[in-house]
């Protein structure tokens, strides 16, 4: 009875104690320190993420990686959207996640491309092994979802292989020609050229055999029969002095980026940081057109303040490219402005090559993001 009765003078001690509570969020200069990177004239700081739980457990705020939280505070705006090309923003996003879009955007999503070529007669300038070379980075427009990849026992057939047929020839007396990719034929019927007659078959009344086994032709197909497949236009492939000639066919196969980077998809998959650019004090009059002729992007403006004064503003702090010339104006220009960079909001570029529509190929990727982490949960169960 005598301990019971101690512990509860105890409690009633403490309860009565006006004790503060922890903080629910981090003070300022480590919030800050958590989000933004400072870019300083010499160097950026605070570029590490501090992502694991338990960091700030002594200040009482919970860092770890919540799933609810995540889904409040994760945002895709959509900026810039062309055939060719798409801007868009990713809030609330790690930068390793980033960065995995940008590598399966480069080396993971599949295309279709010039893998084999068969070279009747070429008396141009190019060897045939620049030549060949060339034709494999002339992107293909066709949906490579529509096809199958090919291994070295399967053979190609109208699933897996696209035909195309290239024969120019510059007449004598003519001026030079230019090849474009405009002369490359589709053959929807599969290879026109013969084997060897030691490959093909010794029965005389037998078909010809060719370099594919076309079971139909591509054009049977409904994915095809309102949309043929051609390679990108306009593209320079040779050209042709008066006499000289080219004859061949290219087979486009099945593959991925990480194989060759004729494969790859996109002509560049970048992000960067979004810039954030503050004024710690006000720039007026001189100071203020000083540093808006100073920046080369044109981030600031120039505001009428009136009675005759203007002020200097950030208008477009999106185009800050971190080259630091309003840092440089003077000495004191430090203290005047201050560049940093949001750490969990990324600017994300994509420049499409023809095969498939940005959007489609980042919609792609996402979907290869989530199967690598459904294999991880299904390894790790």
């Amino acid at each position: 009875m005598a301990d019971e009765k101690l512990v509860n003078e105890v409690k009633n001690k403490f309860s009565s104690l006006d004790l503060p509570d922890l903080p629910k969020q981090l003070p300022p200069q480590l919030e800050f320190q958590r989000t933004r990177v400072l870019c300083n004239l010499d160097a950026p700081i605070h570029t590490d993420n501090v992502i694991y739980g338990g960091a700030y457990a002594s200040v009482g705020v919970d860092n770890s990686v919540q799933l609810d939280y995540f889904r409040r505070k994760f945002q895709v705006e959509v900026v810039r959207l062309t055939k060719d090309d798409m801007e868009f923003d990713l809030i609330g996003i790690d930068p390793s996640i980033a960065n995995a879009f940008r590598r399966i955007l480069i080396a993971e999503l599949p295309t279709m491309a010039i893998e084999k070529v068969l070279i009747a007669n070429n008396t141009s300038i190019i060897q045939d092994e620049v030549l060949a070379h060339r034709l494999g980075l002339i992107p293909i427009m066709v949906d490579p979802r529509l096809f199958e990849y090919i291994s070295e026992n399967d053979t190609n057939n109208e699933k897996n292989t696209i035909v195309f047929k290239l024969h120019v020839r510059c007449e004598r007396g003519a001026p030079r020609l230019t090849v474009k990719t405009n002369e490359l034929k589709w053959l929807p019927n599969g290879s026109e050229l013969l084997l060897d007659s030691k490959n093909s078959d010794s029965n005389p009344s037998s078909k010809p055999r060719t370099y594919t086994s076309f079971s139909c032709s591509q054009t049977s197909l409904p994915q095809f029969a309102n949309n043929p497949i051609s390679p990108m236009p306009e593209i320079t492939i040779a050209r042709l002095g008066p006499g000289q000639e080219i004859e061949l066919e290219a087979h486009a196969v099945k593959g991925m980026g990480k194989t060759h980077a004729k494969w790859s998809p996109v002509g560049t998959a970048s992000y960067r940081m979004l810039p954030e650019v503050v004024l710690l004090e006000d720039v007026e009059d001189e100071d203020a057109e000083k540093l808006v002729n100073t920046c080369p992007v044109k981030v600031f403006d120039i505001e009428d303040i009136g009675k005759g004064k203007k002020k200097a503003t950030v208008a477009r702090p999106r185009a800050c490219t971190l080259c630091r010339e309003c840092l440089r104006i003077g000495e004191e220009w430090e203290k005047r402005v201050s560049l940093h960079r949001i750490k969990d909001h990324f600017i994300f570029t994509i420049e499409s090559t023809g095969a498939l529509p940005p959007e489609v190929l980042f919609t792609e990727a996402v979907k290869i993001l989530e199967d690598k982490c459904e294999r991880v949960i299904t390894e790790l169960s």
